[in-house]
């Protein structure tokens, strides 16, 4: 058995707070076991010649856990089995560079790769994974919706992010006695939304595992109005939709979620005669620095990598099981998306305190 010399890691699809917590442990780690250790930026542009490769030595990993961002830089287009390629006039094909990658993978002489990713980018390292590649996942998105894990890295930021601007509409819904929507991000599941909305005791919490009546939103509307709680609070997940309908798409074409807060504003605005504003938090939930049990998660979850690789156990990724961290096969983690339970614990919170899920 050939000794470990040479890691790389990479980050794809969308930015979470705690990437560069992960970059910073991962290359520690390695560089304490006398690894060396590279990032390939842009997920995986650096290993096809549209990016770099870069060092991370001590220096360049110093002082980055509490940043936001990711220092390798991150693209939501990088699956190397359907390459965008800009073609002489002008238009985009779809190409598989996997094979190249793999190559110029082994030709760089890495021993493994850490692919830090939500689900889309753990699906392509698992697809790598079956060609070959070693490679350790592990798994970033503000969704937690990946199988497998308790939390993911920049959940809890994104909540706390929720949950402040939910506090901050109180005053100002209740002063002008407004129904007031805070969009907030969860394509297929409503974990931002359930955890933002009952922390911040929203009156209608709306999440894509529960469709919704607008009728019966409009009903807890008016139930405060004859309560004399002259405002309400809803919260809503992009992906929420009603029973019989579809998620609203700022663009159809790129399936691109976004606008359900203005629809339901409208709804609720000629239903009630309530005056109601939107509000979609959208990117808000991205940034910024990661609270410090994120950066606890993310930095555990790095040197959990490195021991991954150390015992070359490749093709798994490391999870959150409390009190500690294991590793689970790629394969389990992307074979479906982690959702809310309607009949769990949190929803029988919600529904305990009054709060409607328009059900």
């Amino acid at each position: 058995m050939s000794t470990m010399r040479k890691i790389a890691i990479n980050t794809g699809g969308g930015d979470a707070p705690g990437l560069n917590a992960v970059i910073r442990a991962a290359a520690l780690s390695a560089i304490n076991r006398g690894w060396e250790a590279y990032g390939i930026r842009r997920a995986y542009a650096g290993l096809l010649g549209e990016d770099e490769i870069v060092p991370l030595t001590r220096d360049a990993v110093r002082g980055i856990t509490h940043l936001g961002g990711t220092i390798l830089g991150t693209t939501t287009h990088g699956n190397p089995f359907n390459w965008p390629v800009k073609q002489p006039d002008g238009t985009t094909s779809k190409v598989d560079r996997s094979d190249e990658l793999v190559a110029t993978f082994q030709r760089h002489g890495f021993d493994a790769l850490i692919a830090i990713g939500g689900d889309g980018s753990l699906r392509i390292a698992n697809e790598l994974s079956q060609k070959g590649m070693p490679i350790v996942g592990v798994p970033k998105t503000i969704d937690n919706d990946i199988e497998g894990t308790q939390l993911t890295f920049g959940f809890l930021t994104a909540v706390y992010v929720a949950t402040d601007a939910i506090d901050r509409l109180h005053s100002t819904a209740q002063a002008h006695e407004r129904v007031m929507i805070v969009e907030v991000m969860g394509r297929n599941t409503g974990w931002i939304a359930l955890f933002s909305g009952v922390a911040g005791t929203a009156d209608v919490i709306l999440i894509p595992e529960i469709p919704y009546r607008i009728e019966k939103v409009c009903e807890k509307v008016m139930e405060r109005e004859r309560l004399g709680r002259h405002f309400t609070i809803i919260v809503v997940a992009e992906g929420a939709y009603p029973v019989g309908g579809e998620p609203v798409y700022e663009d159809r074409e790129k399936r691109r979620l976004g606008g359900v807060c203005e629809v339901l504003a409208q709804q609720i605005s000629e239903t009630t005669g309530k005056e109601t504003r939107a509000l979609a938090l959208r990117h808000l939930q991205r940034g910024g620095s990661p609270i410090s049990y994120d950066r606890l998660i993310a930095l555990r979850f790095g040197t959990a990598a490195v021991e991954c690789v150390a015992k070359r156990e490749f093709g798994r990724m490391v999870a959150l099981d409390p009190p500690d961290v294991r590793t689970i096969p790629l394969a389990e983690a992307v074979s479906r998306q982690k959702r809310v339970p309607v009949d769990g614990d949190v929803v029988a919170t919600a529904r305990a305190l009054g709060m409607s899920f328009g059900d």
